[in-house]
């Protein structure tokens, strides 16, 4: 571990000297990248710092241990030793965890999409209430939302609702959250007071940037037509609805959020970028041979990974057999520790792999 803190050290000196740079400063893609990779580094070369700083200080206190004579230094090296040392174990850990290699796409901003799935109007109406939990939940992160696409349910909630969610580390954090979302409660549209289950999926796709992704004109077709639905005097006087397909893949991309084709023909290239991205980054990890899911991989979006029970207020997570009972306040955005464990369960999945690999 120390080799490769010694490793990190000296790649930080290298980018706080290409960080001020002319030709990188005025590059504003480069700098944008050089400053992330500066900020990441920063990071553990100050915990290593500290790591080492608390080290010298447990072998000063050994040394007055074995040295000094009067007791009452010997205790107060006793008594120093005794916070020292946890607070070193502590340190080493959060350094092992930190030198985990990160997914380069945890950086990113996401499309996230949820839809309404098995159960009619009540599960339109679940998609509703994710929605609104994830909405929370960006507000609590600081991030910034936008809605570039949604289909409401006939009784309320969301057939289908697509958004951009911009931020730091966004996902990093939601990409657990890929997969089927099951509820059971009593329905609103449930005049007898049964419980049922009903379900909606969730879709977190690390956003492509400009430059990863470069879409041909000669392969897109483009239509337009107008909007339909709520928009209010533009609806059906100006063709801003806009319909993209990827010819080469048979991509099709809709939007009609916006009430001008310009603006509705960019939402709509940022998901087809994002989509083509998203497909090339799961044909590459299929490629990998011997590659090991872990049990929070995001592989599988049609797995069932959480259960919401409103009789008994209990919210499980399958993928680490997380229960807890405070269901109101997940569903007003508090999904944090679901999200922190599940990183840490994958953190732990990677210490292991490496060690046995």
């Amino acid at each position: 571990m120390l080799e490769q803190l010694q490793a990190i050290r000296e790649r930080f000196e290298e980018v706080s000297q290409q960080i001020i740079q002319p030709e990188v400063v005025s590059d504003m893609s480069r700098y944008k990248k050089i400053s992330k990779e500066y900020s990441d580094l920063k990071l553990i070369v100050d915990k290593t710092d500290a790591y080492q700083s608390i080290l010298s200080n447990i072998a000063n206190a050994k040394s007055i241990l074995q040295t000094e004579k009067d007791e009452e230094f010997r205790e107060m090296a006793k008594m120093e030793l005794d916070e020292l040392v946890p607070a070193s174990e502590k340190a080493e850990a959060e350094l092992k965890e930190m030198l985990i290699p990160k997914d380069p796409n945890d950086s990113h901003n996401i499309i996230l999409e949820v839809r309404g799935g098995t159960g009619g109007d009540e599960a339109a109406i679940f998609a509703g209430d994710l929605y609104r939990m994830y909405e929370r939940y960006a507000q609590m992160q600081g991030w910034k939302m936008t809605v570039m696409d949604v289909s409401e349910g006939s009784a309320g909630g969301y057939k289908e609702v697509v958004v951009q969610i911009e931020g730091d580390d966004v996902y990093g954090k939601m990409k657990f959250e890929s997969g089927v979302h099951r509820v059971q409660r009593v329905p609103e549209t449930e005049a007898q007071g049964r419980v049922h289950t009903s379900a909606a999926s969730v879709v977190v796709l690390p956003e492509a940037e400009d430059i990863e992704i470069e879409i041909r004109d000669s392969d897109l077709s483009i239509q337009t037509s107008r909007s339909s639905g709520a928009g209010g005097q533009n609806v059906n006087k100006v063709e801003s609805k806009v319909q993209l397909t990827h010819i080469p893949t048979g991509i099709v991309i809709t939007c009609q959020v916006e009430r001008s084709q310009v603006a509705n023909k960019e939402i709509a290239m940022r998901l087809l970028r994002t989509r083509l991205y998203d497909d090339a980054l799961r044909k590459q990890q299929d490629e990998i041979s011997g590659q090991r899911r872990t049990l929070v991989s995001t592989g599988d979006r049609s797995a069932k990974i959480r259960t919401y029970n409103y009789p008994q207020s209990r919210v499980t997570d399958h993928r680490i057999n997380l229960t807890t009972y405070n269901l109101p306040a997940v569903m007003n955005g508090e999904v944090g520790e679901f999200i922190e464990q599940l990183r840490i369960a994958e953190n732990a999945e990677k210490l292991q792999s490496g060690l046995s690999g």
